[in-house]
């Protein structure tokens, strides 16, 4: 089973940008498509984007498209998170997951390991 970790969560201003970070152990993950998603306070968890595991292929929600951006190393066994012009409804806990297949998928049941997430915050 591969752990995943996210970092670079934090509070941020309307507006501003952060990058998270999505680090992956135990084993790698270069052959599985990779997704982010979010649980805002008293929300459902819901689909950010994701990316195949040849990073090649990217897909967001409606809300992400244009605004955020996923890249990954295989190398380093890391995939990135990028969000530009935030905003308040953004707030929420964001979890990376790994995807059962290559291809990406926007259902959080296609995702068998997930991250414990980490907290974004968006000032008003």
């Amino acid at each position: 089973q591969v752990q995943l970790t996210e970092s670079g969560g934090g509070l941020v201003q309307a507006g501003g940008s952060l990058t998270l970070s999505c680090a992956a152990s135990g084993r790698t993950v270069s052959r599985s498509a990779m997704g982010w998603f979010r649980q805002g306070p008293g929300k459902e968890r819901e689909f950010v984007g994701a990316i195949s595991y040849s990073g090649r292929n990217t897909y967001y929600s409606d809300s992400g498209t244009g605004r955020f951006f996923i890249s990954r190393d295989n190398a380093k066994n890391t995939v990135l998170l990028q969000m530009n012009s935030l905003k308040p409804e953004d707030t929420a806990v964001y979890y990376c997951a790994q995807a059962r297949t290559m291809g990406i998928s926007d259902t959080a049941a296609e995702y068998v390991d997930w991250g414990q997430g980490t907290q974004v915050t968006v000032s008003a």
